[in-house]
C-alpha cells in the first residue's frame, strides 16, 4: 500500500468537474465504522444474527499490528468493525470511554478535495487532510471532518478503486450463504447535548448543504415523564438522512440524558436498517435471540390507529404479534420496530424500517416508542 499525503490545490480527483453546482455533493453513506470491545465476536454476531456478509479484513496477519477490522455488507450497507489488538492502541481509550459505538459515518463523495475546500471555508474542522492511498487495485482519495462528539465524517472517493474495501485490507469471505435481512442504511440518528441541536443542524446546512427535512418538538415527542427535541437534516437526494436529538425539560431523565451519561458524550444513538420484509426479518432475529422493545396491546386496540393508518400490507394482528409499529403520512406508510441496546451499555441500538412511500420517521408512534424506552430505563434504574 502506498499513501500520498500532499493535497493538490484546485485538483479534482472525482467523477464530477469543479464547475458542478453543488459545492459538497454526497453520493451516499460509504460505511459506518464502529469501535467495539471485541471485533471478532461482534463480526460473528452480525453475520450469524443479522445476515451480514464478510467481505474484507485487516489485522496482524495483514501487517496491521494495532487492531483487527472486519468489513461486513448487507446490500449497500457496509459496517467496519474495529477492535484493538495492541494494548496501547488509541482504540482502547476510546472504547474505555464510550463502549461499543459508531465512530465514523463515512460518506461517499465524488471529489474529496473540493468538499474539503468548501468545508474549510465554512468553518469545519478538518481532522485528516486529503490524501491518496494506493495498492494493486487502484487509488482511493480520502479525508475526514469533525462532527458531534468524537464522531467524524470520512470523505471517500473510491471511483478509481476496485479492491475489497481500502488499501491495507484483504478479501475475506463468509462461510455459507447468509440470508440478507436488510438492504441499506435508511438513516443514522445522533444524540447531542442540551442546546447543541441547532448548532449541528446549522453545521450540516452550512458545511454540507443539507436541508431541514423534519422537526419534532413539544407534545409530538414527549411523554408524561420525559421529553426531547429532534430535527432531521438530509442531502438533496434524501439518500443521507441524519435525525439529531437533544434532551428537553421533563419530570425525569429522558432517553437522551441516559445515552449521554453512559456514552460519555454525544454520539450515534441508533442506526435504521431498511428492509423489504420486516415481518420475516423480525421473526428471524427473534429466533436468534435479538430482543426488541415491547409494544403494549393497547397500541393495537386503539380505534384511532386503524383509522389513521388505513390499509397496510399486513393485518394489524400480525403486526401486534411481532410488536411492529405502523405510521402513515401524506406520501404513504411505514412499518418499524426497535431493538433493545445491542451492547452492555444502554446506548446504541438498531431500528428496522420498511417504507411504502412514506418519507417520515414514524411521528405517530413517538409516544408509544418513548414509553417503551422509559419502561426499559426504569428497569435499569435510569429513569
Amino acid at each position: 500500500m502506498t499513501i500520498e499525503q500532499a493535497p493538490v490545490a484546485g485538483a479534482s480527483h472525482g467523477v464530477l468537474g469543479t464547475d458542478h453546482a453543488d459545492p459538497f455533493p454526497v453520493l451516499g453513506v460509504d460505511a459506518l465504522v464502529w469501535v467495539v470491545g471485541n471485533a471478532t465476536q461482534t463480526a460473528h454476531f452480525l453475520r450469524t444474527t443479522f445476515g451480514m456478509r464478510l467481505e474484507a479484513y485487516s489485522g496482524p496477519e495483514t501487517g496491521n499490528r494495532d487492531h483487527k477490522a472486519f468489513v461486513l455488507r448487507s446490500g449497500s450497507a457496509r459496517f467496519v468493525l474495529r477492535g484493538a489488538v495492541d494494548p496501547d492502541s488509541a482504540l482502547v481509550a476510546h472504547h474505555d470511554r464510550h463502549g461499543d459505538g459508531v465512530v465514523d459515518i463515512a460518506l461517499a463523495v465524488p471529489d474529496v478535495d473540493r468538499c474539503v475546500a468548501h468545508a474549510r471555508a465554512r468553518g469545519a474542522t478538518i481532522l485528516v487532510e486529503p490524501y491518496s492511498a494506493r495498492d494493486e487495485f487502484g487509488t482511493v482519495r480520502m479525508a475526514a471532518l469533525a462532527t458531534y462528539g468524537e464522531t467524524r465524517h470520512s470523505l471517500i472517493d473510491r471511483s478509481r478503486y476496485h479492491g475489497p474495501y481500502l488499501p491495507g485490507y484483504v478479501a475475506r469471505a463468509s462461510s455459507g450463504r447468509p440470508a440478507r435481512l436488510f438492504q441499506s442504511i435508511d438513516h443514522v440518528v445522533g444524540n447531542v447535548e442540551l442546546g447543541m441541536m441547532e448548532h449541528w443542524v446549522e453545521f450540516y446546512r452550512r458545511v454540507m448543504g443539507f436541508t431541514n427535512m423534519a422537526e419534532f418538538v413539544g407534545d409530538d415527542i414527549a411523554t408524561e415523564y420525559s421529553a426531547l427535541m429532534s430535527k432531521v437534516v438530509a442531502d438533496g437526494s434524501r439518500r443521507v438522512k441524519f435525525p439529531l436529538n437533544e434532551p428537553a425539560a421533563g419530570q425525569r431523565r429522558s432517553q437522551i440524558d441516559e445515552y449521554l451519561e453512559f456514552y460519555r458524550g454525544p454520539g450515534v444513538q441508533h442506526v435504521a436498517l431498511a428492509t423489504a420484509d420486516i415481518l420475516t426479518c423480525v421473526d428471524v432475529l427473534r429466533r436468534t435471540g435479538v430482543e426488541f422493545l415491547d409494544t403494549p396491546d393497547a397500541y393495537y386496540r386503539d380505534p384511532e390507529l386503524r383509522e389513521r393508518i388505513g390499509r397496510v400490507r399486513a393485518p394489524v394482528e400480525e403486526l401486534r404479534r411481532r410488536g411492529i409499529l405502523v405510521d402513515r403520512d401524506a406520501d404513504g406508510y411505514l412499518l418499524q420496530i426497535f431493538t433493545k441496546p445491542i451492547g452492555d451499555r444502554p446506548t446504541v441500538f438498531f431500528e428496522l424500517i420498511e417504507r411504502h412511500g412514506s418519507l417520515g420517521f414514524g411521528k405517530g408512534n413517538f409516544k408509544a416508542l418513548f414509553q417503551a424506552i422509559e419502561r426499559e430505563q426504569a428497569a435499569r434504574g435510569n429513569l
